[in-house]
């Protein structure tokens, strides 16, 4: 007589995380991909139909195939702003001795994440306007005639993005960079080679999973932003995520906003896939190597 199968305590575990996933991606992603197919809100008009007249309508407009460009453009700029600035702060925090200095460090590091995205957007407003700290000092020392344009365009957007999400690849890395034994430089010091070369060649390939993860976390975090791109850009740059909630809040227009998130989303995920294949093929040479 066969005894019952006991669940495995880890599957308990896990499930409460699993529900989660379920009921707050997985679920809205459905019906948001099931809008995006139908003629109409099945709640108002009982009898609707399948179409693909949505997407239709995104591939066929110029201005939303430049939206996407720029939204991915946006996200790519940041992630690799973030990741060049946030590098050499993760290291210096990863292998910093004073405890102390540590916590300090640390503090700095997650203190702006303490402020809301809205007040640091308009601090960097205060910042970057043609009336704000930097144009105002140019002008009145009579460097400038006409103050620069800092705002309502994709540098300012990508400024105001990279100081609200370098925390996240610099707590990421430093994690990563944390745990490779500095006796391994050292070893490839000892044979003579330089710091710098100690760093390219055991440091760095070592860190590419703290890379990989970084850089998918700001770049997802940055194609999706509504509120700095509305307030830094303007109305000089679209991105899709300012179109979809256009298409909500002023049309109601369910179906079509749906298939833009459906392709917001497919695009994305076809770019960090090719990514993570990219830099797995690196980490498998260097590991041969």
């Amino acid at each position: 007589m066969s005894t019952p199968s006991r669940v495995s305590p880890i599957a308990w575990l896990v499930a409460p995380a699993g529900l989660f996933f379920l009921l707050f991606f997985l679920v809205p992603f459905g019906v948001m991909a099931l809008f995006s197919v139908l003629s109409g809100n099945p709640v108002q008009r009982p009898n609707v139909t399948l179409t693909g007249r949505h997407y239709d309508r995104m591939l066929g407009d110029s201005l939303y195939i430049e939206s996407l460009w720029s939204t991915l453009k946006i996200g790519a700029v940041t992630t690799a702003a973030a990741l060049l600035l946030g590098y050499p702060l993760a290291h210096w925090l990863a292998r910093m001795r004073s405890r102390g200095g540590h916590a300090l460090l640390l503090m700095a590091v997650i203190a702006p994440m303490l402020t809301g995205i809205v007040v640091r957007t308009f601090a960097w407003i205060t910042i970057l306007s043609d009336r704000g700290v930097i144009n105002a000092t140019l002008t009145g020392l009579g460097l400038l005639l006409a103050p620069l344009p800092l705002m309502y365009n994709e540098l300012g957007t990508v400024i105001a993005l990279v100081h609200i999400y370098v925390p996240f690849m610099v707590l990421t890395l430093a994690g990563v960079i944390g745990r490779i034994d500095e006796r391994l430089e050292e070893a490839a010091m000892s044979l003579g080679a330089s710091p710098m070369r100690a760093f390219l060649e055991v440091t760095l390939p070592l860190s590419l999973p703290g890379i990989l993860a970084g850089s998918l976390l700001v770049f997802a975090l940055a194609i999706s932003a509504y509120v700095t791109p509305y307030l830094m850009g303007g109305q000089q740059v679209l991105t899709l995520p300012m179109l979809i909630y256009q298409q909500v809040a002023a049309t109601f227009n369910l179906a079509f906003a749906g298939a833009l998130g459906v392709v917001l989303l497919a695009v994305s995920l076809i770019l960090i896939v090719a990514y993570n294949h990219v830099l797995g093929r690196v980490a498998r040479r260097e590991d041969l190597a």
